[in-house]
Order: structure tokens, then sequence, then C-alpha cells
């Protein structure tokens, strides 16, 4: 860093350039929106929390993505909600750049849970006279562990080499929160090597584990189509298909996030699919699978039957 560059203390976030009125409406309808995130998500977790019925890999992979869904969510919308009602937009250059470290951290995360709750419906359906022995708790806690580990320490590359590049104005954040594409945007230097890395870990993070994902459904569609049960044939369908609109939802948009060419408004693009996958997804990812999982659905009834018989 030159001796003429200053260091940008906080920055502006410029959000939706939107009236007043509709800032409102936004804020309130958002509001709703992230509390129906959280209820969703929380009762996703306290159903497999006092269900013993629940207590499987396959559950216990969704009680991670639901952990991972709040997480991700609260990062992003708080401030978000909160831009909309004030007029002073700042956020200081620590919170900003801690906030770039968990929302890349939590969407990292989230990328290798489906892929592990991808490989558990893939060993129930094709191998299932070893699915107790090849998914044993230890096993699924480490799967679970070292998604956490890989999505934190990806970020962190990411974060080390935001904060070795000097910025020094403008301060403007071009988005809703500081997502790492609109902070790069701001340095005042060469950002080749962090829109490298970027892609390659799009690659890694979101290509790589989206064909071990298409990989392991159409293994688990041969699989099925060879069920003489029609009960059976139903049942597998309806966890599968739960599961393959949560990944198309979060990978789809992703990937046209970090490694689709840039349209005539890319600004206005980046918003609108982080808002989704920021929002969203979070809130649709519960009423996927409680509409469609019979297993959920019977797990709030006898829950709900425990506590009047009480």
């Amino acid at each position: 860093m030159t001796e003429n560059q200053t260091w940008v203390l906080e920055f502006i976030l410029q959000g939706f350039p939107l009236t007043p009125r509709m800032q409102m409406f936004l804020c309130g309808l958002f509001s709703l929106f992230y509390t129906f995130t959280l209820l969703g998500n929380g009762i996703i977790l306290g159903l497999i929390w006092l269900d013993s019925k629940l207590h499987t890999p396959m559950y216990f992979f969704l009680s991670h993505l639901a952990i991972v869904d709040i997480s991700y969510a609260s990062n992003n919308v708080p401030k978000m909600l909160a831009n909309l009602l004030e007029k002073k937009k700042t956020i200081y250059f620590a919170p900003c750049i801690m906030q770039t470290f968990l929302y890349m951290a939590f969407a990292h995360t989230e990328c290798l849970i489906l892929v592990m709750m991808s490989y558990d419906r893939y060993v129930a359906i094709c191998h299932p006279l070893q699915y107790s022995v090849i998914m044993g708790w230890k096993v699924c806690t480490i799967m679970a562990v070292v998604s956490w580990a890989c999505g934190s320490l990806l970020a962190l590359v990411h974060v080390v080499l935001i904060l070795r590049l000097p910025f020094c104005g403008p301060h403007e954040v071009n988005h809703f929160f500081c997502e790492v594409l609109s902070v790069l945007k701001l340095a005042c230097a060469d950002i080749r090597l962090n829109l490298i890395v970027i892609f390659a870990a799009s690659v890694f993070i979101l290509v790589a584990p989206l064909c071990l994902v298409l990989i392991s459904y159409t293994r688990i569609l041969m699989s099925i189509l060879k069920i003489q049960s029609g009960e059976g044939r139903k049942k597998a369908f309806s966890t599968c298909s739960s599961h393959l609109c949560v990944v198309g939802l979060f990978f789809g948009s992703a990937i046209v996030m970090y490694m689709a060419p840039t349209s005539q408004n890319p600004e206005t693009q980046q918003k609108i699919l982080s808002l989704f996958y920021s929002l969203f997804n979070p809130m649709l990812n519960p009423l996927i699978y409680s509409l469609r999982n019979a297993e959920v659905k019977g797990a709030v009834k006898r829950v709900l039957w425990k506590q009047r018989s009480r």
C-alpha cells in the first residue's frame, strides 16, 4: 500500500434505489419472510430434536441445513431491513468483512451439506442392506464437521485475499450487504487474483458438488425404477424430489451469480439473486421438506399428540 492511499473505515450500502413508501412496504414484507424463515427452520429443528423417529442420518443432515439457513439469513437480512428504514446506510469495515466471511462460509457449507444429503439418499436407496453400516453416526458426524470446516476455510481464503487489498475510495457498495464481488469493485488495486480464486472456488464448491449430486440421483432413479412395491417407489420419489428441489434452487441461483456471463445490468442481477438465496431459499427449504415429506408430517402429529396427552 502506498503512502497516499488511506484505509476506508466504513462503507455505504446502497441497497435498492426505491421510494420511501416502497422501502417501507419491502421492509414489512421481508420482515414477514424472515420470520417465516426462522419459524420454519426452527420447527424443523424442534421436530428432529423431539421425535425419536427422526433421529436418522437424513434428518441429522437436514438439521444442519436448517441451522445453515437460519444463520445465512440472519447474517444478511437484519442489516438489509435496518437499511430500508434508515437514511444513513453505513457499515464499518470490520463488520463488513465479517459479514462477507460468514455469508461465504454458510454458502459453502450449505453446498457441501446438500452433497452429503444426496450421498445419504444414494446409500439408503441403492444399498439399503448396508445403510446402517455405511452411514453410522461416527461417519455422519465426520461428514458434517468436514462440511463446516471446508466451508469456513474456503471463506477464510477469500477474506485473507480481500484484506491484502487497499481500499481508498469510493466507499459505496452497490448491494444490500457486503457481497464479495461488490466489495472487490471498491479496491484500489488489481483484483484479478481474487476473481481467479472465486472462479476456482466456484468450480470446486458448486460445479463439482452439483455433478456428484446429479450422479447420485441418476443412480437413485435407476434403483427406484427397479422397486416392485408401488408404496416404496412413491416414498423414495417423495423424499428425493424434495431434496432435488432444494438443490436446484440453491445451486442454480449460485451458478448464475458467480459463473454465468454478466448481463447488461449485473448489479441488479446480483441483488435479485442474492435476495433469492439469502431470504427466499432459506424460507422455502422447510416448506419443501415438510409439505412433500410424510415422515415430517407424521412427526408433527406425534409431537402435537404428546403435548395434548400431558
